[in-house]
């Protein structure tokens, strides 16, 4: 047999070695620089961060000092807001004001390391204040009263409401530095309604006027009928439990407008959708009218709507210059006034806005009832006949549900609202007041915005 010898095989990885340590090399470096990137990145998201937070801090500073001094224009200097050796924040505030304005400028800067003297990052922050008077009533309830949930708020003017205030779910009646005052004449008795519906409840009747739940709070002087229990009310809160007298919503000549119709158009000959429109004074529309994406309507005085009035998707009413000071008032007939999708109800030159008067019931006589009483009246209260959402406004106008309901969802810069009932709903700020009247002026937030 053969003898077959192993065979032996002689060879080096040198070379091979030295064709992929490269490779091995630039794969390193790579993630190396790749993981020094990232670091970066988050750093310096995390220095921005820092300074984002600084300079919302200086911001509600400045508005807290503005509420205490009106005059106050500013921090002069940065303010370390943190220092914990190795990071330091600082933030520095000016005011710019006019008559009818202020604007806030925040910067909040980071310093990395703590004692160098250039900032790492810087964050600039604007929150526009205009102000409002106190001492005007701004929301006017009848027998229905207000309802406000999930963080609505009113912040400028007084309030006066005929029946109960129902609030929850951290809804707010005035400022802790501004408080309003809060009358409630509990005028929804006798439960069930009857023929002499609405009267004032007496002692025990019908529970208490003000019910406040989930953190809901007011900041004012508040008389209430009936009303024992103070808690959750500020500044002073609860003053009085009797006292205040039932008053009627405001009148309105509706006759004499009728009569002094010049001209008539339909509905569809004054609506639009983009474009502009003019409205003449005394004038009648019939049917529903529709002013929608971006049209302009200038109202040039009284308008009588037979139906329908629905204003969206940024279209806008526009209060003729030539009117000056008169507010031109448009009644509405038919069963909605809707206002929605950042529709604006715009005053002229002179801050003078217009009146939304919604005249539907469930009376027979309507929409021409000189008054509504007992179990029409009770039926009618809760019928939302003017609503407002979706950052719709009208910061000088007033918006009249006469014997029914007004609703106001989502929206903010609103003159005065007045119905039967009031409903607050899903808003974060609504500051009302007008211009008009004498009383206290204070700031309150317009728009925030950053600044780059």
């Amino acid at each position: 047999m053969k003898n077959f010898n192993s065979r032996k095989d002689n060879g080096s990885i040198l070379l091979s070695f030295v064709i992929t340590l490269p490779f091995i090399i630039l794969i390193a470096s790579s993630y190396i620089s790749l993981a020094s990137n990232s670091f970066r990145v988050s750093r310096k998201d995390q220095f921005h961060t820092y300074a984002q937070i600084t300079a919302d801090a200086g911001a509600d500073y400045a508005v807290d000092k503005i509420g205490d001094d009106a005059s106050w224009t500013g921090t002069g200097s940065e303010i370390e807001l943190q220092n914990d050796g190795t990071t330091r924040t600082t933030y520095e505030v000016s005011v710019a004001s006019t008559s009818d304005s202020k604007t806030i400028t925040s910067i909040g800067r980071t310093y990395w390391p703590a004692n160098s003297a250039t900032s790492t990052s810087s964050s600039t922050i604007k929150v526009d204040m205009r102000p409002v008077t106190s001492g005007d009533y701004s929301v006017v309830s009848g027998v229905g009263g207000l309802v406000m949930n999930n963080n609505s708020k009113i912040l400028g003017g007084d309030v006066f409401i005929n029946g109960k205030i129902s609030m929850s779910n951290s809804a707010q009646i005035g400022l802790t530095t501004s408080a309003v005052n809060v009358n409630v004449a509990h005028q929804s008795c006798p439960q069930p309604p009857s023929a002499s519906y609405p009267r004032i409840c007496n002692s025990g009747e019908n529970g208490q006027p003000i019910s406040l739940s989930n953190s809901a709070k007011i900041y004012g002087n508040v008389k209430a009928n009936n009303q024992t229990s103070g808690t959750s009310m500020f500044n002073p809160g609860l003053t009085a439990s009797s006292g205040v007298s039932a008053e009627p919503l405001p009148s309105y000549d509706r006759d004499a407008q009728k009569a002094a119709v010049a001209s008539t158009i339909t509905g569809s000959s004054a609506g639009c959708s983009s474009g502009t429109k003019s409205w003449a004074a005394n004038l009648k529309i019939t049917g529903n009218v529709d002013v929608t994406n971006t049209c302009k309507v200038t109202i040039n005085g009284n308008v009588w709507i037979t139906g329908t009035l629905s204003v969206k998707n940024s279209a806008q009413l526009i209060v003729s210059n030539s009117l000056g000071t008169t507010k031109p008032v448009i009644m509405v007939d038919g069963n909605t006034a809707d206002f929605s999708n950042s529709a604006l109800l715009k005053d002229n030159s002179s801050d003078t806005g217009m009146e939304i008067i919604a005249y539907k019931s469930d009376a027979s006589c309507s929409p021409d009832c000189s008054d509504v009483t007992g179990t029409d009246l009770s039926s009618s209260q809760n019928d939302g006949r003017i609503t407002i959402d979706n950052s719709a406004s009208g910061p000088h106008s007033i918006f009249y549900a006469r014997w029914t309901k007004v609703t106001v969802s989502n929206s903010g810069q609103l003159g005065a609202l007045i119905g039967q009932t009031v409903e607050l709903s899903n808003s974060g700020t609504i500051t009302f007041g007008t211009s008009v009247g004498t009383g206290t002026s204070f700031w309150v937030i317009d728009g925030y915005r950053r600044s780059f």
